[in-house]
Parts: structure tokens; C-alpha cells; sequence
């Protein structure tokens, strides 16, 4: 193993962490046939096979399992290392590793630019995940930051809120609860809905917003869609009504291709927070973030994602 670099562990961990070559692949935008060169490589100086595939599917050998403990360790100190060197550039040469929940992807780029205007010279690394991969991002030491709405039970974090984030029921603008006003939560068991999958961040917010008022066991589920874009192409199609974030919404609400229903108690408020491990030694930009985060942040998405306020009484 004294050949192997630090490169092929690198692959070897993504194609093991993934089970895959091709989500491999387009994680580290690679080719497949690259990554299958590097794996071929690494698995000629162990000199033993790393992976075996049964079927479809690949799987780690012994070996692989093995290789795969130190490979992390490895990959995990030579991080440190680059935290520790990335002190000495201060927050204009550092380097910005930043993953978001996939419902941010529609404001956070900007705030990006943004931080990066004021502070010249910082490199920018962005990440868009759903929440089960923004979890492990943060378990695995592989992001700097985590931006969500629900900051993990299961994880030691320092979790602090930044903005708020509602949420709102959307229909299209031909639907007959678009021009009523005060519609009780109990009605919309009348209504299909669109909804992202269970488990996803914006199922457990629905979760959380109707809570006490209406089981969401009770209602009609016309269709479960992972991704909010095609929710709200559903939505305007006519499929049914949905609950999402009024931050991904705002374009479509300028083109008046989606309304907000005016149900009662809605919209729903909850925020975003920032998070990061509570043993995290942070570089100073990424800790330059977190403070125009939460010095700025807040007014940033307003005037980024313009959120539609509640309707008056």
C-alpha cells in the first residue's frame, strides 16, 4: 500500500460511502471509467480485490471493509491538516465549505455571492443535499457548515437560528379554494395532495405545521415527489394542492402560475439555523459566515425570496 495516494482513497471512500461507481462519479465529477481506474489502481497496490459485484449491485470484500476504517482515518486527518494550515490564511484566503437542505438552493447562492463580495478572495464550496445526505455530510466531517430547518437530535451540534422560514398550502390559480378567504385546515382533507417523500425536511415541517389539527394519515396523497421543482409543476397542472416553503415559491408567484390559499393559522413559521459540530474548530471564514449569517441573513432572504406575508382579517 506504500504506492497508493491519497487521491484513490479518496475514491475508493466515495464509491463504498455510495455503493456505486457512477454516483461516485458525478460526486467527485469524474468519469465512471476514471473512477473505476483509480479503484483498479488502489486494489493493485493492496493486492487483494476491494469490491465484488453480486447482480447489479457492488459490495465491499473483507478487505475493502478494512481498508475502508483506515481510509476515513487517513482522509479525516489530512482535513484536520488543512483546517489547521487554513487558520494561518485568515478569512480572504480560506476556503468556504457550506452544504444546504435543498429547499435553500433558491437563496443561498446568493448569500454566497454576497459574503464573497465582502470578503475578496475566498473560495466557495457549495453543496445542495436532502436531509438525510446533510446529515451525514455533518457526521463524516466532510462540510464546515450545515444550513437546515430541523438541526439533528441524534448529533452533538451547536445549532443557532438565523431567519425565519415559512410555509405555506399552494394551489394553482384556477383551483376553487384560490379566491377564498379564512378556509379551515379541516377542509384541505377534501383536497389531493402533492407532497415530498416521507422523511424529507419539508414532510416533517408538514408534520410539525399541522400538528394538533389535522393527521396527516388522513389525507388524500395523490402523488410523493422528491423534487419540489416537479411538485410545483404538479401543482400548477392541477394534480392537487401542496405545503411548501414560500421560499421556493416566489417566482412562480410573480408569474401568477401559483396562488397561497388562505387556510387559517398558516403560514406555518419555522427557521433556518445554522449548524456545525459542537468540536468543530471552524477556520475563520467559515466563522465569518456563520456571523453574516446571523447578522444579516435574516433581511438577506427577504429581499432575495420576497416571502409572501400572511393575508389581513
Amino acid at each position: 500500500m506504500k504506492n497508493a495516494t491519497l487521491r484513490q482513497l479518496k475514491v475508493f471512500e466515495t464509491v463504498a460511502r455510495h455503493s456505486s461507481f457512477s454516483r461516485a462519479a458525478e460526486e467527485l465529477h469524474l468519469t465512471q471509467p476514471a473512477i473505476s481506474t483509480q479503484i483498479k489502481t488502489l486494489e493493485g497496490h493492496a493486492g487483494l480485490p476491494l469490491f465484488e459485484q453480486l447482480g447489479k449491485k457492488i459490495y465491499l470484500t473483507p478487505a475493502g471493509t478494512e481498508l475502508l476504517f483506515y481510509s476515513k482515518q487517513i482522509i479525516h486527518l489530512f482535513q484536520e491538516a488543512e483546517e489547521a494550515l487554513t487558520q494561518f490564511k485568515g478569512v480572504s484566503g480560506g476556503k468556504l465549505n457550506v452544504s444546504v437542505i435543498s429547499a435553500g438552493d433558491y437563496f443561498f447562492p446568493r448569500l454566497l455571492v454576497e459574503f464573497a463580495r465582502r470578503h475578496k478572495g475566498v473560495t466557495l464550496n457549495l453543496k445542495v443535499h436532502n436531509r438525510e445526505e446533510l446529515l451525514q455530510q455533518l457526521e463524516e466531517n466532510l462540510t464546515d457548515l450545515a444550513i437546515m430547518v430541523r438541526p439533528p437530535k441524534e448529533l452533538d451540534t451547536v445549532n443557532e437560528s438565523f431567519a425565519p422560514h415559512p410555509y405555506v398550502i399552494v394551489a394553482a390559480p384556477s383551483h376553487p379554494l384560490a379566491k377564498k378567504k379564512n378556509i379551515p385546515v379541516s377542509r384541505l382533507l377534501d383536497e389531493p395532495f402533492v407532497v415530498r417523500e416521507k422523511g424529507s425536511d419539508t414532510w416533517n415541517s408538514m408534520e410539525e405545521g399541522f400538528a394538533g389539527r389535522l393527521d396527516l394519515n388522513q389525507i388524500n396523497i395523490a402523488m410523493e415527489i422528491k423534487s419540489t421543482e416537479t411538485i410545483k409543476q404538479a401543482v400548477i397542472a392541477g394534480i392537487g394542492i401542496s405545503f411548501l416553503s414560500a421560499h421556493t415559491i416566489s417566482l412562480e408567484l410573480k408569474a401568477e402560475s401559483l396562488v397561497i390559499l388562505d387556510v387559517v393559522g398558516f403560514p406555518v413559521m419555522l427557521n433556518w439555523y445554522v449548524v456545525h459540530r459542537r468540536n468543530k474548530r471552524l477556520p475563520p471564514v467559515a466563522l465569518a459566515f456563520k456571523n453574516f449569517l446571523m447578522s444579516d441573513g435574516a433581511t438577506l432572504i427577504e429581499q432575495i425570496t420576497n416571502p409572501p406575508r400572511p393575508p389581513k382579517k
